[in-house]
């Protein structure tokens, strides 16, 4: 540190970059010891942090990388879009169904990318922008399910009529992307999903996190 610089702000970058740096988030203790500061300075560093949205704080208390870092250039979430666009392309092709890459937003679910076939008859009108609660959609369930680190499940998630009548939805968690939790999947007009969908989901979002790291 100099005297042109400001302790404050180099400590908030510091916690960014932390939190950057992990999948699971971090504690207020954890941030505490790693900063060397005691646990009211991290307190007040996360609340003004949590104010622009560059921290989020889930049910546990865990801290993690909020969006707002993502709105902070104008370019960035164009970026991630792009990343994703040859993936969810590719899956909404060979499956027939909207494909979509969904973000953490807080507590809810962030529709960023979606892509629809070109060649059916019919398929669910499913945007960009379009926010649902986590624990609802496969897309959320497939991230819940990666933050709880279950290992039991087959790896993505399967939902019936929960966001929209008739539609079934499929997803898969992005993995070891650092500081971004979502997932891509697709939505159908179906009461059974075929069997090869959630294998195809989990391809997908293993290319979009490879395009992302």
């Amino acid at each position: 540190m100099t005297a042109e610089t400001s302790q404050t702000l180099d400590r908030g970058l510091r916690v960014l970059k932390l939190l950057a740096d992990t999948d699971h988030g971090l504690t207020v203790t954890e941030l505490s010891t790693r900063l060397g500061v005691n646990r009211t300075v991290v307190y007040r560093l996360l609340a003004t942090l949590e104010q622009h949205a560059l921290v989020r704080r889930d049910i546990g208390g865990r801290a993690r990388v909020g969006l707002g870092v993502l709105r902070l250039g104008r370019q960035v979430h164009p970026l991630v879009r792009e990343a994703a666009l040859p993936a969810l392309r590719s899956l909404a092709e060979d499956i027939g169904a909207t494909a979509h890459l969904t973000l953490v937003d807080g507590t809810e679910a962030l529709a960023v990318a979606v892509v629809e076939p070109t060649w059916t008859d019919y398929h669910v009108a499913y945007r960009a922008g379009f926010r649902h609660p986590l624990d609802r959609g496969a897309a959320g369930r497939a991230i819940l399910a990666a933050r709880r680190g279950e290992t039991d499940s087959p790896g993505y998630a399967l939902t019936h009529g929960e966001l929209e009548a008739g539609a079934s939805g499929a997803a898969a968690p992005l993995l070891g992307v650092l500081g971004i939790e979502g997932s891509v999947g697709v939505v159908m007009l179906t009461d059974t999903i075929p069997d090869r969908v959630g294998p195809r989901v989990m391809e997908a979002a293993k290319e979009v996190a490879d395009a992302l790291r």
